[in-house]
């Protein structure tokens, strides 16, 4: 479970996240809206321990994510393309990336046969650095990158931005695949909400930095989400 209690963050005298309570339980898709400087990333920042809160505590399976690293064992993200290596081909950070969860060589090889189709021919083989490839490719890699090491926890920010059609169809089917178990509690920002609807069971709306929704995901959720965005 991942508990979030009384988290603001402030710069100077601006507040850009204030939030009180959420529990995400244990397997969960989890989806999180809003529109630009909602607080999406803030947040998710702070869930990573990128930068520190104001105020309150994050608990990723009772460990205090600012006070312990033993969370990061279990735990694959992916925000940008600041979380790879430019200088490293794709297969040389699948490697770096396998070797830090405890997968050799061939496990990493194995491991990535699965995702062939996602990547679309276009990531392994081509003799590219991680730097020379377009962005929708760079985070196909990152993606990928974060599923590694069977986490029980993956963080994934703006997921389908910079993907073609095809591939966000597919990046669906990926994530609802790793939600099937239970095991796994997948978190998930976007400005997409047809995308995020389908793959989270439950979606939280942010707005100026509050949580404002609450959404256990129904068929009715994509036409309330559309009303309030649209006010």
């Amino acid at each position: 479970m991942i508990t979030i209690n009384k988290i603001t963050k402030k710069y100077g005298k601006a507040e850009v996240l204030n939030v009180a309570s959420i529990e995400i339980p244990t397997g969960q898709s989890f989806g999180l809206v809003g529109n630009n400087g909602a607080g999406k990333t803030t947040l998710f920042n702070i869930l990573l321990d990128l930068i520190r809160p104001t105020t309150g505590k994050i608990k990723n399976h009772r460990i205090i994510v600012n006070e312990s690293e033993e969370w990061k064992n279990f735990t694959g993200s992916f925000i940008d393309e600041s979380f790879l290596i430019g200088y490293l081909t794709p297969e040389e950070y699948f490697d770096f990336i396998g070797d830090l969860r405890g997968m050799n060589k061939a496990d990493v090889k194995s491991f990535l046969t699965q995702f062939d189709e996602f990547f679309n021919g276009e990531i392994t083989g081509k003799k590219k650095y991680l730097r020379d490839l377009s962005k929708g490719n760079q985070k196909k890699a990152g993606i990928v990158a974060a599923l590694m090491g069977n986490p029980k926890v993956v963080i994934l920010d703006e997921p389908f931005a910079n993907l073609d059609p095809t591939t966000q169809i597919r990046l669906k089917a990926i994530i609802k695949k790793l939600t099937e178990n239970r095991d796994i509690t997948v978190l998930i920002s976007s400005h997409d909400l047809t995308h995020v609807t389908e793959v989270c069971e439950r979606i939280v709306v942010l707005d100026k930095g509050n949580m404002v929704k609450d959404i256990e995901t129904s068929t009715e959720t994509l036409q309330e989400l559309e009303s309030y965005f649209s006010v």
